[in-house]
């Protein structure tokens, strides 16, 4: 892979306890790849051991004094914390000491901060939250999730070209599926915006499937939608996979013969725990910067922020900012293919 991942090791619910031993697992199932550490030394120390003997130069540690609390105003993390260890990750992308950063801290902060310091791709107005779901036939890719919450149409356009450039990036799908999420497949359901979006999408070169309303189906690989409909949508999700396990649990538990039946179901039910399991699709990409940063979850394990990092460096490694402002260039220029 041979990129260098910067990791905000002060972020999150956890901190060093997670994201530092959530780095080591990433060096060791990436022996080309590197991380800088980001943080304040005597806290990153106790996790780190003897890793620095371990990796070598594909380890190193890179003092920052400040920390974003996760409740902390987002202009007031950027005004008042110049050297907390969020800022510092996302400054090694600009200055081109690494390729991507990865933080689970304030997810405000991080995307004011990261627009602030990288600034966004020519032909980007806004940049978008993007993240991976699992459906029926694979997983699908979704934005914005939350950072844009009204949206005009040439937004939706630029969400869904950003999507695109992700999947074919990382998943290697040459032309994937954009769907724009709608309360019908029909062209004549949603409001305006959504109305005019889908005319762009169709006039766009994308290979633009149309309205789509089950996200889990699995029909589109891209699925595009405004900041408020896909934050409610995450989060309607989240609520109801916690609530099916619950449900589950509390069943299997009722008495002895329940018991009995899980113990027999019980490879099946670690097979579908596996299929849904939260934490192989954590981190979420913001997209349309110049440079790859990646937003865990603020309450993450260690395997959850070492999938974050590997989402991380795979974009960094098939260039996904490079195949963004390719793509944007060639619309300014009025090519659609």
């Amino acid at each position: 892979m041979g990129v260098t991942v910067a990791i905000d090791c002060m972020g999150g619910d956890h901190g060093p306890l997670v994201t530092v031993p959530a780095a080591l697992a990433f060096l060791r199932s990436h022996p080309d790849a590197r991380v800088v550490l980001v943080g304040q030394p005597d806290a990153l120390g106790p996790a780190l051991g003897n890793a620095a003997a371990v990796f070598g130069e594909r380890l190193r540690v890179h003092p920052a004094s400040q920390v974003v609390g996760m409740d902390e105003a987002p202009q007031a993390a950027m005004k008042n914390k110049k050297d907390s260890s969020m800022r510092v990750a996302i400054n090694l992308v600009k200055e081109g000491e690494a390729q991507a950063a990865v933080s689970a801290g304030n997810t405000g902060a991080l995307m004011a901060i990261a627009r602030f310091v990288l600034k966004t791709l020519p032909g980007i107005d806004r940049p978008a939250i993007a993240t991976v779901l699992p459906t029926r036939q694979g997983r699908t890719y979704v934005l914005d999730l939350g950072a844009n919450v009204d949206c005009s149409p040439e937004h939706l356009l630029q969400f869904g070209i950003m999507g695109a450039q992700l999947v074919s990036a990382v998943e290697h799908v040459e032309r994937p599926r954009v769907g724009l999420l709608n309360i019908g497949e029909e062209e004549i359901k949603g409001n305006e915006v959504v109305k005019q979006a889908a005319v762009l999408l169709r006039a766009s070169g994308l290979n633009f499937c149309g309205n789509i309303e089950d996200i889990y189906e699995g029909a589109a690989d891209v699925v595009v939608c405004d900041g408020f409909v896909g934050n409610v949508a995450l989060k309607t999700s989240e609520g109801l996979a916690q609530m099916l396990t619950a449900f589950l649990k509390e069943e299997f538990a009722r008495n002895l013969l329940t018991k009995l039946m899980a113990l027999a179901a019980l490879p099946a039910l670690k097979a579908f725990k596996r299929r849904v399991d939260h934490r192989s699709y954590n981190g979420a990409t913001l997209l349309g910067l110049r440079g790859v940063v990646v937003k865990s979850h603020g309450s993450a394990d260690t395997y959850a922020f070492e999938q974050a990092i590997h989402r991380a460096a795979e974009a960094a490694a098939n260039q996904l900012i490079e195949r963004i402002g390719s793509r944007m260039a060639a619309m300014s220029h009025g090519e659609t293919a």
